[in-house]
């Protein structure tokens, strides 16, 4: 419901702005101007979705291999005991660590919406475990918290859109990987936070080994990373982390296609079957694309968005701060709200400022670090007809806030 006042919002604000300008100061043109990009930016939003259809097909082919082979399982095994400590009340050889673990391992590829039916089956597994029906339990919310602050290894989608605007705006040597140590730490921070804030209410203890050495290993990792990269000028970062992302999607894909064949399955088919799930998933983002992407024209082209920038730059100014970062957050405000309607919001700071830019960089960031809350809370419990949420919601928006805190943040560390 509040997306549907947000997006109205925008349309009848920036109609009444623009007739003001119209007939108060003669700028008769705003008015061709704005229908012409209304139809642009639809136009826009096809395209992106076509683009991320291929990548969503060629992904969720990928991911079929992979189950089938038996790697997404055997991962879930390695991960059991970390995933005892935090879901109370499920037992160790509980079906759910699979589905929890299927719907993790999408997100931390990056793949949004093909982790909604793997979350969804997750939900049910804990549903069936569930003492009382019609409210959450501690699993529930824990997992909850863990999708919308989930570590994201690859945001697939984000660098397919990435690519395609570059294409579109004619960027030369653009790498669109480069944003994936970043959004790495960034989630991490945002997936500790998410575990920290839920374990504190549910009285979870924390210190024991399988907790301590995933924590201590994942900081060394980025430590090494950071030690690495230290000392590099700006360019040659960019150029290494987008490296060690093209590495690393090349890794996985190769590790699914030759555990699969040593085990004499016909990866080809099992391609086929889960690639054949990708179109329809992508096809249903283009509605709510193509909607916030002109929503988001109307206000922008009206000069309202300008203004909304123009005064949280002035109050952020006024603190001292560097306010680079200001157009990027309508799209961190509408995030735990809408998915596809932050993807618009990101879309149109790419096409704003270019993807290359800083502002588009960040924006990129933003969009891989957190999941949609509201909409997490509303379909995953509303799935399995749970009432009463208890702190799932406020601990969510926690992490949430802290993600996007260090989002900022790590940006500014690494492309300002």
């Amino acid at each position: 419901m509040a997306l549907n006042y947000i997006w109205t919002a925008f349309f009848i604000i920036g109609f009444i702005v623009a007739f003001a300008k119209a007939l108060i100061t003669g700028q008769t043109d705003i008015l061709s101007v704005m229908m012409n990009d209304m139809f642009d930016s639809a136009k826009n939003g096809f395209e992106i979705s076509l683009g991320l259809t291929a990548v969503m097909t060629f992904w969720l082919g990928i991911m079929k291999i992979g189950e089938k082979a038996g790697i997404i399982n055997a991962f879930a095994k390695m991960v059991a005991p970390f995933f005892n400590i935090l879901f109370k009340g499920v037992p160790k050889d509980s079906p759910a660590y699979g589905s929890v673990m299927m719907n993790l391992s999408a997100n931390m590829l990056g793949l949004d919406n093909a982790a909604t039916p793997l979350g969804l089956k997750a939900m049910n597994h804990l549903q069936e475990l569930n003492p009382k029906k019609d409210e959450a339990s501690d699993a529930q919310i824990m997992f909850l918290v863990l999708n919308t602050a989930g570590i994201t290894l690859i945001p697939t989608s984000v660098i397919a859109m990435r690519q395609t605007i570059a294409l579109q705006q004619h960027v030369s040597n653009f790498n669109a990987a480069d944003i994936f140590l970043p959004t790495l730490i960034a989630t991490f921070i945002a997936f500790i936070s998410g575990i920290l804030i839920v374990s504190v209410w549910q009285r979870i203890n924390l210190l024991k080994w399988p907790f301590v050495i995933f924590i201590g290993g994942f900081c060394g990792l980025i430590a090494i990373l950071h030690m690495a990269l230290a000392g590099l000028p700006a360019e040659k970062v960019t150029s290494v982390m987008g490296l060690i992302g093209s590495g690393i999607i090349l890794l996985i894909i190769a590790l699914f296609l030759m555990v699969g064949t040593l085990k004499k399955q016909n990866v080809y088919d099992h391609f086929i079957e889960g690639a054949k799930e990708g179109f329809p998933v992508a096809i249903k983002i283009i509605p709510y694309l193509v909607a916030m992407l002109i929503a988001v024209s109307v206000f922008r082209t009206s000069g309202c968005m300008q203004f909304l920038v123009d005064g949280i730059s002035h109050v952020f100014a006024a603190m001292g701060c560097n306010t680079d970062f200001v157009p990027v957050l309508p799209q961190a405000f509408m995030k735990p709200l809408s998915g596809g309607g932050a993807r618009g919001l990101m879309v149109d700071v790419m096409k704003h400022y270019r993807v290359d830019s800083f502002q588009g960089k960040l924006a990129a960031i933003i969009q891989g670090t957190t999941e949609t809350t509201f909409y997490v809370v509303a379909v995953y419990f509303g799935s399995v007809q749970i009432k009463h949420t208890r702190h799932a919601l406020s601990c969510g928006l926690l992490a949430d806030a802290i993600g996007l805190i260090a989002a900022i943040i790590i940006g500014y560390l690494f492309f300002h």
